[in-house]
């Protein structure tokens, strides 16, 4: 079992050099990002927010993202009954850091307005509050979202990872599991009442190289007693030699876990996948309700992407004695290869 670091002492994220300081995992962002310190080409930083919000039978995400040569700013809706997606997503030409994205994720708001689509994600002490207008998100039909998502967990992931092939790339990045979501979702005349839903963040600066395959896994949920109960699970993005994201919450604390293996079926993705750790903490058969496909190939960006939702059944050990079990429980696991 590797022995994994945890950041606990504030500072920089990157020195005078462009190097991570400290590479490892911490439980809350004690690393300040300063885009300035950035000591790679500009054209290489990738800024980023991914919100999604869901259960068995749909899940909504709102992506804000400011990759330097190019900017987004979209929706995706998940109808997991109907077996379909809607989506939206407006591509801005070299931002290059313009559209302001803040350094912390609970500080700051972001604002994109066009005549296509309009963000809106604002910061408080307690929640977040986003709002996103699309008015022709389905054919002529509008997309509204207006919701609130409460802080609930102590804790949150945190990862600084550096990569062996070029010391100026580096990978920082929080997952925040077990928002929940008070407000509503509108598409044309169909209301989605998304009060006491369950949603995450994923907030990440950083520099990458070129070509990358990772793996991301992520469900948050309260248990059957009341105990809010969520995970991050991930694996293959970077120098991880120092920490892994592998991560359980629990009553909103977080608990660190070592390896994990999805077990991907090569048969389909769409069939069971079976999550495991060398050291038996975890558990899980994941059972896929919905596959979110994505393959695109334009000059040098390559993305072969399966996002899968489903749902969890097993159990994960904390504290090497407590192990809580799940039955169905929502969540997602991916597999994507990236070029860009």
């Amino acid at each position: 079992m590797m022995k994994q670091f945890e950041i606990t002492k504030e500072g920089d994220l990157l020195d005078q050099k462009g190097r991570v300081n400290q590479a490892g995992y911490a439980k809350d962002l004690v690393l300040r990002y300063n885009r300035e310190m950035v000591k790679a080409s500009k054209w290489r930083i990738k800024e980023w927010d991914y919100y999604l919000i869901g259960n068995k039978d749909f899940a909504v995400s709102l992506t804000v993202a400011d990759n330097s040569y190019m900017g987004l700013a979209g929706a995706q809706f998940f109808d997991f009954v109907q077996q379909k997606k809607l989506d939206f997503s407006k591509i801005i030409p070299l931002t290059k850091g313009k559209m302001n994205l803040p350094t912390h994720s609970e500080k700051g708001d972001i604002i994109y307005q066009n005549q296509k689509v309009s963000i809106h994600i604002q910061s408080f002490d307690t929640h977040k509050r986003l709002y996103c207008k699309i008015p022709n998100f389905d054919g002529s039909r509008a997309f509204e979202l207006d919701v609130n998502l409460f802080y609930q967990n102590q804790d949150s992931m945190v990862i600084a990872t550096p990569f062996k092939e070029n010391e100026k790339a580096f990978y920082y990045n929080q997952k925040v599991n077990n928002l929940e979501a008070a407000g509503r979702l509108k598409i044309g005349e169909t209301q989605y009442n998304l009060d006491h839903m369950m949603g995450v963040l994923d907030w990440g600066r950083g520099v990458w190289t070129y070509d990358n395959t990772w793996y991301w896994s992520s469900a948050s949920t309260k248990l059957a007693d009341g105990s809010l109960f969520g995970f991050n699970l991930g694996y293959g993005f970077g120098d991880t030699s120092k920490a892994t994201e592998n991560m359980v919450f629990y009553q909103g604390k977080a608990y660190k876990l070592n390896d994990v293996d999805f077990g991907i079926p090569a048969s389909s993705y769409l069939n069971t996948w079976h999550f495991t750790s060398s050291d038996q903490a975890i558990d899980l058969k994941f059972e896929p309700i919905y596959d979110n496909r994505t393959d695109l190939n334009v000059g040098v960006i390559r993305q072969d992407a399966h996002q899968v939702f489903g749902l969890f059944s097993g159990y994960v050990v904390i504290d090497q004695e407590k192990k809580i079990g799940v039955n169905q429980l929502f969540g997602f696991a991916e597999k994507v290869r990236f070029k860009w």
